[in-house]
């Protein structure tokens, strides 16, 4: 089968399309047909060696779509999605033709979504559904989302939405408010970080009950913008992986801190999650993902380098019809 593999890490470089054997199910596996899989920064990280834990060599990807062609009879035939911690680590992963997972670790697809738009939504959709079930987000909560129009930004917006709370999302530029405002939410304009507090607090008296700061940049400052007991979910930070966090007005509000990793996620689990928000798609609650770039998998690596410069686009290959 066609796949792309490395061999060693540090570059690119070492990113190869090439052919390699068939993998075969073990007991209790299923043998998945890939139709499409996603491309996150996760994968281009992997192969750059900023995961010593994984194992080489290895076939990356985390993210798919397909048919389940061997396995348990109740899957033969079935369509399923998944992502999750070992695809691409531990094991090979979805940037090939075939995959073989645990059966528990796939979710049957939504109906709504073709092969390549659910491949597009594993980690971005798991890490916003995570992040605002384990800061506690229900009906009323008071959600402040920064970092609205990414791809992980938006999901919490719709997922904070169907949850019933009330939702605010922060952005950077002035267009990207007029986008929010249009599909149906309030949205503030991030500048200064000592302005954030009084920002928030004009929207949400007395502060928000959860914040989710996608970027890695505002956690000191969501702390002004924080509600008694309030939660802030974070999932990135500075390149050194330190912040100065104003610690005495975070206890004094009885805050706390939650960080979001979906890698301690395995299939299994992330599976589960998929099943829990997937019935939005096909029931009209979550619109179906444009704008993804499609592209085959032998331009693998010229889709990876453009990743890691930091293209906004979300690419997805597509193997077959």
């Amino acid at each position: 089968m066609k796949a792309l593999q490395f061999s060693k890490t540090g570059d690119l470089s070492a990113l190869q399309y090439l052919d390699v054997p068939q993998p075969v199910p073990a007991e209790g596996e299923v043998l998945i047909q890939v139709k499409a899989a996603g491309l996150n920064p996760s994968d281009v990280k992997n192969v750059l060696g900023r995961f010593p834990y994984t194992t080489m060599p290895r076939i990356p990807g985390r993210d798919f779509a397909g048919i389940v062609i061997e396995g348990p009879q109740s899957l033969l035939g079935q369509e399923v999605w998944g992502t999750g911690k070992e695809p691409g680590f531990f094991r090979d992963g979805s940037h090939a033709e075939y995959l073989t997972l645990p059966a528990k670790g796939v979710a049957l697809k939504p109906k709504a979504l073709s092969f390549v738009q659910a491949a597009s939504l594993g980690v971005p959709f798991t890490t916003a559904w995570n992040a605002l079930q384990r800061s506690l987000v229900t009906t009323g909560t008071r959600l402040l989302v920064i970092g609205a129009n990414g791809a992980v930004g938006s999901a919490a917006l719709a997922f904070g939405k169907i949850l019933g709370a009330q939702v605010l999302g922060a952005v950077r530029r002035p267009e990207q408010i007029k986008a929010l405002r249009e599909d149906g939410f309030d949205a503030i304009l991030l500048d200064k970080h000592e302005d954030l507090g009084a920002q928030v607090n004009a929207v949400f008296s007395g502060g928000a009950d959860v914040i989710f700061d996608t970027t890695g940049f505002w956690l000191p400052a969501a702390v002004a913008a924080l509600a008694a007991f309030g939660r802030i979910a974070i999932i990135a930070a500075p390149v050194d992986g330190h912040v100065q966090m104003p610690t005495l007005a975070l206890y004094r509000k009885g805050g706390s801190v939650v960080g979001i990793n979906t890698l301690l996620y395995g299939t299994e689990a992330c599976a589960e999650m998929l099943n829990q928000f997937g019935q939005f798609f096909d029931e009209g609650l979550l619109p179906s993902p444009t704008g993804i770039y499609e592209s085959p998998l032998n331009e693998g690596l010229a889709r990876y380098e453009e990743v890691n410069k930091g293209s906004g686009n979300k690419v997805v290959f597509a193997l077959s019809k």
